[in-house]
């Protein structure tokens, strides 16, 4: 695999940014669902579910920006 440009590796960032922002933003969903009295327990799972695929294409992003290590 290439190392990426430049040009990619800003993107990257952008990206990784966003979806850093989009995890938090997660996190305060699932804490204002959980503190109400009546939590909806699907909404709930979905967030969870959302935030974890957020976390993992953070970690893959992240693993792209590192360069390949010989073996």
């Amino acid at each position: 695999m290439n190392d990426p440009t430049p040009e990619e590796i800003a993107e990257i960032n952008a990206r990784i940014l966003a979806l850093e922002t989009e995890h938090r933003d997660m996190d305060k969903a699932i804490e204002h669902l959980t503190q109400t009295g009546y939590p909806d327990e699907l909404g709930l799972k979905r967030l969870k579910k959302r935030k974890l695929t957020i976390k993992d294409e953070i970690a893959r992003l992240k693993m792209t920006l590192m360069p390949d290590m010989p073996a």
